[in-house]
């Protein structure tokens, strides 16, 4: 994706279901756990740099001893520095106490970090924050052990007004009006009552307090609690959570809008919001790693017992295709896959822009993430090469030398890397022109590989903003001095704003929002506009689930190409020597490739949760308004 865009957060649970001395014996060390945790959050790094979060929990510890720790870092290199200030602790401790080197029981009363039950973060800042305050897990301390809670979460909430004002009834007092921190309180209110609940029932039957303690672990119905507190959630979420006694869940929203993927054995269970992840780190083979299906939460009890419990009722399984195009990891082998397909689908686009010729084509890709998409697209259009060559020879079979056959063979697609990402360079310069420069030369060519009767083609994962190919990638390519410059996005155009945990907030952000615009404006169409304003400030006082996406009427008088042709058109300027061309994957052709992950409504407009409709409406009256907020 050459264009700047962030996605929410990654999550990773560990719960080592064996006493720590059988990690030792088997693998050499107490410290398993944290070590198998660096390796988690490490290998999802490309879901969150701005910070980075770690929580440990140790079992069955005796009062007065320290039983939860947490670190949490927003440096530029966050996960290596939590698990720097980590490893530190450790040696500084060893270092003083020899006698702890072989002593499990010593290592676990006396070390921070080292215990049973782990929760790590990483994070990026949707909405421009990055103070350590808003780095998971967030905490909930409280004297009773049960009463503690770590929550870490991928996800955005749509209605956090609503969430936070039903806190204020409750009678809380919540410190901020973040989803995170919102959905915590939530869940502790129920989590307060229903160990008040337990402690009363233990009163009544005869128990001290103190033997009341290992009666709630026991009996605390966590199910319950993410039911009872997950009443008026409406986002898109994978929530993991920790109890101070050792229980823990991690809790998906009902379409299955973010994704939760786990392994178990008889030593471990561990979450991740990627399957490759796990498979590496665990070396475990791709079926026995499972999804958390949605509205379903995967609850580990004190006790070691496992269980998937509906939370919520599924609605329609609505998984974001971007974790498909470009968010996830394309070691997982359906999204690479995926991938592949979603390159080969778009061929007959590039080959109807090209003329079908594709002896004098160039093909390539930017950024590296779009390299398997490429792949497929190359294999498409070598297949089609190859059919070429066959009716050829058909046609021409009594009449073919050596020497003619020969050439014929040896006609290949040509493939290059055309473009290099420069090492980012700082926008130091608050000069708009000035600024622009440094932007143009974000990427450097390859010079040489292109002649001036050569269409390039390029493909990328997807154009958001179009501030990137503007600015920097079409200018650079032109100066190779193509025929034709065709970028092609193997994601369908981006039309709506993400509310789930993409940060694509606003509506004039978007390019083909943008050439939509623009063609109504040429059209004398531009009164739509001003009718989709009305109709969503009538709907301000509407509950959700009676909003309706009134800004589709936007796109509605344009066939997809036309729209794309205007983006193009957008996107080059009077110095672009090469016609430029814009293609964009089909909505249909998308579900082809990823059938598995059908939430499109940052393409569709379909909005997989009543609160998305709010949202997209209020994006628009901001536009419309003038007003540079964030819809949600």
């Amino acid at each position: 994706m050459s264009d700047a865009l962030q996605h929410e957060c990654g999550i990773a649970l560990v719960r080592l279901l064996k006493p720590l001395e059988f990690y030792k014996e088997k693998y050499g060390t107490a410290f398993y756990g944290i070590q198998k945790m660096y390796l988690l959050m490490e290998k999802q790094h490309n879901r969150g740099q701005d910070g980075a979060g770690f929580a440990s929990i140790k079992l069955d510890m005796e009062p007065g001893e320290r039983y939860i720790s947490r670190v949490r870092s927003n440096h530029a290199q966050p996960i290596q520095d939590v698990f720097a200030q980590i490893n530190d602790r450790i040696n500084e401790e060893m270092a003083a106490h020899p006698e702890y080197a072989d002593d499990v029981a010593l290592q676990k009363e006396n070390i921070p970090y080292i215990g049973e039950l782990f929760l790590g973060h990483v994070r990026y800042g949707t909405f421009g924050k990055n103070s350590i305050e808003s780095v998971h897990p967030f905490l909930r301390q409280n004297n009773w052990m049960h009463r503690n809670l770590i929550l870490a979460g991928n996800f955005n909430m749509t209605n956090v007004k609503e969430l936070f004002q039903s806190l204020v009834e409750l009678g809380q007092h919540p410190k901020e009006m973040a989803d995170t921190v919102t959905v915590m309180e939530k869940i502790g209110h129920f989590l307060d009552g229903a160990v008040t609940d337990l402690y009363q029932e233990c009163k009544n039957d005869g128990l001290t307090k103190r033997e009341a303690s290992a009666v709630i672990a026991e009996k605390l119905d966590v199910a319950r609690i993410l039911t009872r507190a997950s009443k008026n959630l409406d986002g898109g979420y994978a929530m993991a959570g920790l109890l101070g006694h050792g229980d823990s869940f991690v809790f998906r929203d009902p379409a299955g809008i973010r994704p939760a993927y786990f392994y178990q054995d008889d030593e471990i269970v561990v979450v991740a919001s990627e399957r490759p992840v796990i498979q590496t780190v665990f070396n475990v083979p791709f079926e026995k790693v499972e999804e958390i299906e949605p509205g379903n939460a995967l609850i580990i009890k004190k006790n070691g017992t496992v269980s998937m419990q509906e939370i919520l009722p599924p609605t329609v399984k609505k998984a974001c295709s971007f974790e498909r195009i470009y968010f996830s990891r394309g070691s997982d082998a359906e999204i690479y896959q995926e991938r592949k397909m979603l390159g080969k689908l778009i061929l007959p686009a590039v080959l109807e822009s090209i003329d079908e010729d594709t002896d004098n084509t160039v093909f390539s890709y930017i950024p590296n993430t779009a390299e398997t998409s490429f792949y497929g697209l190359v294999e498409a259009a070598q297949d089609f090469l190859n059919q070429r060559k066959n009716n050829y020879i058909l046609e021409n079979r009594n009449t073919l030398t050596k020497e003619s056959l020969q050439e014929l063979l040896s006609v290949k697609i040509r493939t290059e890397k055309v473009a290099i990402k420069d090492a980012k360079l700082r926008t130091f310069i608050t000069e708009d022109s000035s600024r622009d420069d440094l932007v143009a030369h974000v990427y450097d060519v390859t010079y040489g590989v292109i002649k001036p009767t050569d269409n390039l083609v390029i493909i990328d994962d997807s154009i958001v903003r179009g501030t990137t190919l503007k600015m920097s990638i079409i200018k650079m390519m032109d100066r190779l001095n193509p025929k034709r410059i065709v970028i092609v996005s193997s994601a369908p155009q981006i039309r709506y704003p993400d509310c789930y945990g993409i940060d694509m907030a606003k509506l004039e952000g978007l390019v083909a929002f943008k050439a939509a615009l623009e063609l109504l404006k040429e059209r004398n169409l531009y009164h739509i506009v001003d009718e989709v304003y009305l109709k969503c400030k009538g709907q301000e006082n509407y509950k959700d689930l009676d909003v309706v996406n009134y800004v589709t009427a936007i796109y509605e008088p344009f066939q997809p190409q036309e729209v794309s042709d205007k983006i193009a058109e957008m996107l080059s300027s009077p110095e672009i020597n090469a016609e430029v061309k814009i293609i964009f994957q089909t909505v249909e052709d998308l579900h082809i490739a990823c059938p598995k992950n059908l939430g499109d409504w940052y393409f569709t407009g379909d909005y997989p949760t009543p609160g998305g409709n709010r949202v997209v409406n209020r994006a628009f009256m901001n536009f419309y308004e003038g007003k540079d907020v964030r819809a949600y």
